[in-house]
């Protein structure tokens, strides 16, 4: 088989103070390939967006560190770069759609201006060159108006269009691999549906490869090649979509999937998994969804289960299944 263009091996991201040591990533393994969707799910403080931001070396300074692991893409390891050698990577290898397009945009420049300084920064070209890729760009991403919008500034533009504007300033030098956290994050659902069908045009007219955090189940079985469930820093269950669907096995991601509102039952009352994730800065000994898990015995307070194979492709976090 083809080497991933991202494997990540046991990374680990702590905010480490002096009287605690907060493990918001803890030893978690992904791989990604060319083209391929992978989407990252779980509940809020369960990693996803810290993932994101370590690939990127972005991890909020100086708390935050990277304390171990490995993250290969297109077999370079991103984290021996040199600061320099990573400037080059981001925004021209790697992009990132950011949560908020309202504060990720810089209120200040107009948007042609933030879409023409990744080119510059990456390309040999000309301001003018520049600024009419950025039109193509943004007209590429469905945007009206798109010569009189690059001269103007976020503030004067809808969620959807800023969303917009983010993808159109990830995609301009054509990366290998987008990461997308959560873009369709306050959109409605028609903007949301479009917002998606404008990542598949992506893959499918660039080639890139798609890393998507999200909580939206629906998203997932709508994008998904590929489903990475986490929980409390690491990854509890990885398989493909189809499977995922047709038969999740670790207890955590049956109740995510318990938790889905269905249309063919009538429920009073809608499922929530009961407790709370666990303290990061505390975790327990042993499997750290046991105290909310439905099929726990006391091995799993002893010992913490190992991710691992348990049919071809799918792998699980859980000694009982």
């Amino acid at each position: 088989m083809a080497e991933p263009l991202l494997a990540i091996k046991d990374l680990k991201t702590y905010f480490i103070s002096k009287d605690m040591e907060v493990r918001a990533v803890d030893g978690i393994d992904i791989n990604v390939n060319e083209r391929q969707i992978v989407c990252i799910v779980g509940e809020s403080g369960c990693g996803k967006s810290m993932t994101s931001l370590s690939i990127m070396r972005l991890v909020p300074q100086p708390r935050g560190k990277i304390v171990g692991g490995e993250v290969k893409f297109a077999g370079r390891d991103l984290l021996k770069l040199t600061e320099k050698q990573m400037t080059d990577v981001r925004g021209n290898d790697i992009s990132m759609i950011f949560q908020e397009p309202m504060t990720a945009l810089n209120p200040v420049l107009t948007i042609g201006e933030q879409i023409t300084e990744v080119l510059l920064r990456h390309r040999n070209l000309t301001k003018r060159e520049a600024m009419a890729k950025a039109v193509e760009m943004l007209q590429f991403v469905g945007v009206p108006r798109a010569a009189e919008i690059v001269h103007e500034y976020p503030h004067q533009l809808s969620g959807g269009l800023r969303q917009r504007v983010m993808i159109a300033m990830a995609m301009v030098c054509e990366p290998k691999l987008l990461i997308a956290d959560e873009p369709t994050t306050a959109l409605d659902v028609t903007i949301q549906a479009q917002v998606l069908e404008l990542m598949k045009k992506m893959r499918n007219d660039f080639n890139t490869a798609i890393i998507l955090i999200t909580h939206d189940l629906g998203v997932v079985a709508d994008m998904a090649d590929h489903v990475v469930v986490m929980y409390a820093g690491q990854v509890v269950e990885s398989v493909n979509a189809d499977d995922l669907f047709a038969a999740p096995l670790h207890p955590y991601t049956k109740a995510l999937m318990e938790s889905i509102p269905s249309l063919e039952e009538e429920k009073e009352t809608l499922y929530s998994i009961p407790g709370t994730v666990p303290d990061a800065a505390a975790y327990p000994v042993g499997c750290r969804f046991a105290d909310r898990c439905p099929i726990k015995q006391p091995s799993c307070y002893e010992s913490m289960p190992l991710l691992r194979e348990v049919k071809p492709g799918h792998l699980v976090r859980c000694d009982l299944v």
